[in-house]
């Protein structure tokens, strides 16, 4: 297979990318008090001259008292930590690159392995860390419109500091997340209910104010998962149409691109269906919008392993091609491969393949 589709240009509304190739969200913890500085502003830049098409940030948290659970984990809020963030995308356009910030709140969550918690309880749809298990505030509705208001201010931040697109991060357990999940969303008002739909009422409600925030010409990205880290067999939609059902709602209320986080890219979504369509594969089929696939791409371990310790080789990327040439999906997201070489994308292309490093959980040490 060649790697033809990988690297041809791609285009939606204002978003001109040289090739298919996304640097994931990665956490990387190196933004004292929340602010981004000249370090991690030349990380970034330093993927865009690798001739990254898109540059997706680490998550960024939006201004809410309990957002995050880590000091140093960056935010979009404040003056100062804007101003890294203008310094950011000032570096990465100089390197003729394109960046998008992953606008985050984290719900409800676990204290961090530094003993730092935030000033106030963390919150989420119901107080849960995991079903069962009580551990913040279950959110007012004030709480509700305070936060969806809070990501429309940085949606309008992301697009007068010039990113060229923006994510909101829907997966993994977090806040949006959340209040997806039936193991933690036990509302019973409006934000509620015993259906995906009704429970995707914030995403919509979230989705709708981004959207009047930015404009119609600047793309928006939603990041989604199946799993989450409380719980990775967990499945929101087990077949087709109630995967159809869910995101329709989101996607009439203007999310240009689903960014389909699945462990493993090449496994089957529905394998009852009869068909190998990965997740992104899916979501492309039944909304006809952009998607982008991810899940240890260019690597033989996948990263929930590789955060936990488990070291990861380089492996082929021909699954990958033949998926991607016949437009199962649109970008790659790729993670790892790209914290420990910011050249991965050039040697790939030019078939470089003594230059490809494995991955280690000390890469996440050191801002290379």
């Amino acid at each position: 297979m060649s790697a033809n589709a990988l690297f041809s240009p791609f285009s939606l509304k204002s978003l001109q990318l040289k090739n298919r190739i996304v640097m994931a969200p990665m956490t990387r913890s190196f933004s004292p008090n929340g602010v981004p500085g000249a370090d991690v502003a030349a990380y970034y830049r330093r993927r865009a001259e690798g001739q990254v098409g898109l540059i997706l940030t680490e998550g960024t948290v939006v201004e809410r008292p309990a957002s995050s659970n880590d000091p140093n984990i960056p935010h979009f809020y404040g003056e100062q930590a804007l101003g890294g963030w203008q310094q950011v995308v000032e570096e990465v356009h100089a390197a003729d690159g394109k960046i998008g910030p992953q606008l985050w709140h984290m719900g409800v969550m676990g204290e961090h392995r530094s003993g730092w918690t935030p000033a106030q309880p963390f919150e989420g749809p119901s107080g849960l860390l995991a079903p069962g298990v009580p551990k913040g505030n279950a959110m007012t509705e004030n709480d509700i419109t305070d936060t969806i208001a809070a990501f429309g201010r940085a949606a309008a931040d992301a697009k007068r500091l010039g990113f060229d697109c923006l994510e909101l991060h829907g997966a993994h357990g977090y806040l949006i997340d959340q209040f997806f999940w039936d193991g933690l969303n036990q509302r019973t008002d409006v934000y509620g209910g015993d259906d995906l739909t009704s429970r995707s009422r914030l995403a919509v409600e979230l989705v709708q104010e981004v959207r009047r925030q930015v404009g119609e010409d600047f793309v928006i990205s939603l990041r989604l998962s199946q799993w989450k880290q409380q719980d990775y067999e967990a499945k929101l939609a087990g077949t087709p149409q109630a995967l159809a059902t869910w995101l329709a709602p989101l996607a009439d209320a203007g999310v240009d691109i689903f960014h389909c986080s699945q462990r493993r890219f090449w496994e089957p979504e529905f394998e009852h269906e009869g068909s190998d369509l990965n997740f992104a594969g899916w979501v492309k089929k039944l909304t006809g919008k952009t998607t982008i696939t991810v899940g240890s791409v260019g690597l033989s371990g996948e990263f929930l392993a590789g955060f936990a310790g488990e070291a990861s080789e380089p492996r082929s990327l021909e699954e990958l091609h033949r998926r991607l040439d016949r437009e199962e999906f649109d970008l790659v997201a790729v993670g790892r491969q790209l914290i420990v070489d910011p050249n991965w994308v050039e040697n790939i292309r030019h078939g470089r393949t003594a230059e490809l490093k494995g991955y280690s959980r000390e890469a996440l040490s050191t801002l290379v």
